[in-house]
């Protein structure tokens, strides 16, 4: 079942698209799209939490745009969400799903916690919203902008887990070494998994991006983890 709901934000609703699992109750999950909105790829994630167990929403955070669509076929598709993401205002879109968080924490139909998975802009923006409103549980998938917001990280305290791929141009070696280190400075339970020839957005099944091997398994470890820490009635 998909439906939206709405948040109220100072300026105007923010529209959260809604799946529910088949007991139509469960624990809480925040799914916090990529660059490319909340997309099908997305829609696809969100559908398959919650067939797991689990009440999700995702955010649709480019509202204030006018929710724009983009071209996969398009020679520019990167581009694209490039540029609808640099549009946003970071400390207001940190706001934005922080009212999402809460509202999915006082759905009726939530049952126990609620946590946080973000792909890529998603990632790093779970990120930042877990540094002020704490969920039970984060999962950043190659989060892009958490090398940049490793001054937040002592404020992290949820237990986490981060997925990022061996080729990804974002996080190179020294990157990877650096953001383990100050996560596990205050958070030393966290959790850090890399993939031998996966690129920057393996899970995204877009032949430019896509790894099926990381991709499964980093599935497999996500769903392992969120039943650890969130469970499933």
């Amino acid at each position: 079942m998909n439906d939206v709901v709405k948040v109220m934000r100072p300026d105007q609703q923010l529209p959260v698209q809604r799946w529910l699992p088949a007991s139509g109750r469960g624990p809480g999950l925040l799914v916090i799209q990529e660059i490319f909105g909340v997309s099908d790829y997305i829609q696809q994630r969100c559908a398959g939490f919650a067939e797991a167990g689990y009440v999700v929403y995702a955010p649709e955070l480019y509202f204030r745009q006018g929710t724009p669509s983009f071209d996969q076929a398009a020679a520019d598709y990167v581009q694209q969400g490039i540029a609808a993401a640099q549009k946003l205002d970071w400390q207001q879109t940190v706001a934005d799903t922080s009212a999402a968080l809460d509202a999915l924490r006082a759905a009726p139909e939530v049952v126990g916690g609620v946590g946080i998975v973000g792909y890529c802009f998603g990632g790093g923006m779970g990120f930042a919203v877990a540094a002020v409103n704490a969920p039970e549980a984060l999962v950043s998938y190659y989060g892009s902008a958490i090398p940049g917001l490793l001054d937040l990280a002592a404020q992290v305290t949820c237990p986490s887990q981060h997925h990022w791929g061996l080729s990804d141009s974002f996080f190179t070696p020294d990157v990877v070494e650096r953001v383990e280190r100050a996560i596990s400075e205050t958070n030393p339970t966290a959790e850090f998994h890399a993939y031998a020839g996966a690129g920057h957005a393996f899970d995204n099944p877009n032949p430019m991006f896509h790894h099926q091997a990381a991709a499964d398994l980093a599935r497999l470890r996500t769903l392992d983890f969120l039943g650890t820490h969130l469970g499933v009635s």
